[in-house]
């Protein structure tokens, strides 16, 4: 688990402020729920034999109630229980997000720490396969809006409980067949969870697994309908993407369209976004049956691939910093300086760092100025006081160019200078 300081927690907030205006702009609205819930609830919607509640969740019991708790170790869940308990579907569908904290006990690396964090969106009380496509679309102008690259789409379908069930007879036969060439883990889910072991990692039975039965051969003329769709809406506007009839995802709750978004620069830790369609979960935590789809993506991944792909992140720095030559005259600069900010300025005053050594030297001043980044200086020389003026000059366009104004009319002279813009 890491602390997030400056200047790294400005890329955080960058990356904050790029999806909460995309998300406006797709009209999805945010929703905040407790890092900690019912144990059950997980075990519940994820199912009891994912890696997720098997192995990974940071569970204990609340000694003052002995309520079983888990610090939540992802958020659909949490979100669902949410819009059930408050019964947020009775007027119609709803478009949401999150972003925060989420937690599981797992090996750290990069990319992936116990405690992470998520941005995810989600459509619930929509059955159609065009909100399946909106969300991958969300993301996918997510990824332009920040100058992400080299990021592929894969695309499979889960179909409906009776396809999955067909198949899963069929890949059981197939398994045991095999069973010599299944390693330890894999042996273990043959008969709770035979659909994950095609997702397995280990190289040793990549061919074997490769020759399964494949789940969108058992896929029904409604499954294929909503899948042609889905794909069908992406091909219209231009976004690529690959079938991989082995993609699962992690947890129990899916059907129908299943997605991610990965890259090969970071190791084996290539999905950075991923999600699908949901449509019993709601019923199954216990709503009344509902459709839905979501995604989440891992913001550490993000911010470790844009570092990666040397994508400029912007720096956070303040319009201005205020010279300030002589302490006496602190009450009246500091007066200016609310006033900028109270026109949208963003303002850093030069303050000593050693308790009597005065404000220090011009000179010194300066430096510290420039080393801010900030766009502007702003000089409350003992002669501009004296005048009821201060000096403005550009720290930023070469030639340093200085102009006077009157501290009297602080707000207009900002945005004549276009600090605000």
């Amino acid at each position: 688990m890491n602390d997030i300081l400056p200047p790294e927690s400005a890329k955080w907030e960058w990356l904050e402020d790029k999806v909460r205006n995309l998300m406006a702009r797709f009209a999805y609205r945010n929703m905040r729920t407790p890092i900690v819930e019912p144990t059950a609830l997980f075990v519940r919607g994820l199912g009891e034999v994912t890696d997720i509640v098997e192995k990974e969740m940071y569970s204990f019991e609340d000694k003052l109630n002995g309520e079983q708790l888990t610090l939540r170790p992802e958020a659909t869940a949490g979100v669902v229980r949410a819009v059930v308990e408050h019964t947020m579907l009775y007027e119609g569908g709803k478009r949401l997000y999150y972003m925060g904290p989420m937690f599981r006990h797992e090996k750290p690396q990069r990319g992936r720490y116990r405690q992470f964090h998520q941005i995810g969106a989600e459509a619930l009380g929509f059955p159609g396969a065009e909100v399946d496509a909106e969300l991958i679309l969300l993301a996918h102008s997510l990824w332009q809006e920040i100058g992400l690259q080299n990021v592929e789409l894969q695309l499979n379908s889960l179909g409906q409980p009776d396809e999955r069930k067909a198949h899963r007879s069929a890949l059981i036969e197939y398994l045991e067949k095999n069973v010599d060439q299944l390693d330890e883990d894999s042996r273990r889910r043959l008969y709770s969870n035979p659909l994950r072991i095609l997702d397995t990692k280990n190289p040793a039975m990549q061919d074997m697994v490769n020759a399964a039965p494949r789940l969108f051969d058992f896929l029904g003329e409604a499954s294929l309908k909503h899948f042609d769709t889905v794909k069908s809406i992406l091909d219209a506007n231009g976004v690529k993407w690959t079938l991989n009839p082995r993609l699962v995802r992690g947890m129990d709750y899916y059907n129908l369209t299943v997605f991610e978004f990965i890259t090969t620069q970071l190791g084996s830790q290539g999905t950075i976004c991923g999600g699908g369609r949901y449509d019993y979960l709601i019923e199954q935590i216990g709503g009344k049956p509902a459709p839905a789809v979501g995604w989440a993506l891992g913001v550490e991944r993000v911010l470790e691939l844009l570092k990666e792909q040397e994508q400029t992140v912007p720096a956070l720095v303040s319009d201005v910093y205020a010279i300030v030559p002589d302490a006496g005259s602190l009450p009246a600069v500091m007066a200016v300086l609310q006033a900028l900010r109270v026109a949208g300025v963003s303002v850093q005053m030069h303050t000593p760092t050693t308790a009597g050594e005065g404000m220090g030297s011009m000179k010194s001043q300066f430096k510290k100025a420039d080393a801010s980044g900030a766009r502007f200086a702003l000089i409350f020389g003992s002669d501009e006081m004296a005048r009821g003026a201060v000096t403005v000059k550009s720290l930023r366009d070469g030639d340093g160019q200085q102009t006077e104004q009157p501290l009297a009319t602080t707000a207009q002279w900002a945005a004549t200078l276009q600090i605000t813009g």
